[in-house]
């Protein structure tokens, strides 16, 4: 039986984007002001954007959010990133124009094949549709589609994509309603 070579790990096909300086750089940037508690959400949109980060108009960024790489980060009008939020932008991440990304809330782009003995890294997109909203403590992994106005509840985990309009709940997260606004 095989086992797991963490040794072989080979991680150089991955390319993160920006020089060492850029990447190290936000790297100070992410903690002065994002994973701390900078409560201004102006500050915050100009300097993502200065970093490359699509930011559209009325972005709330609350205190204390981690962002990996801003140049891999598309987001819309009137959207809501909660307290302590991580985005694990390996790859493209896109919050679409009035999706809330609650707190505590792991957006994660990136993973590893667990099937081969090296470990591969994997990595894959991840788009929160208009009006979606993953809730506090929810985890939305690699590849994963959160359709339009669907509702990811507290402490779930899409492992797939998520259809519009459905609410989803637990570990995998299932459907158990369509989601009605009024």
């Amino acid at each position: 039986m095989q086992k797991t070579d963490l040794a072989s790990f080979n991680n150089d096909w991955y390319k993160p984007g920006g020089t060492l300086f850029k990447r190290a750089f936000w790297y100070m940037v992410n903690k002065w002001f994002f994973a701390s508690v900078f409560p201004f959400y102006g500050p915050k949109r100009v300097l993502l954007r200065l970093f490359g980060a699509k930011i559209g108009k009325n972005v709330v960024i609350k205190p204390r959010v981690s962002i990996k790489y801003p140049w891999h980060l598309d987001v819309r009008d009137n959207v809501w990133i909660g307290e302590l939020v991580w985005i694990d932008n390996l790859t493209k991440v896109t919050l679409h124009s009035n999706s809330c990304i609650s707190q505590g809330a792991m957006l994660l782009c990136g993973n590893h094949n667990y099937k081969k003995t090296s470990f591969d890294l994997v990595v894959s997109a991840i788009t929160i549709e208009e009006g979606a909203w993953v809730g506090a403590q929810a985890v939305v992994c690699p590849g994963v589609k959160i359709g339009s106005h669907s509702l990811l509840t507290v402490g779930s985990i899409a492992t797939k994509s998520l259809e519009p309009y459905g609410i989803y709940q637990g570990n995998p997260a299932q459907k158990i309603k369509e989601r009605i606004i009024r």
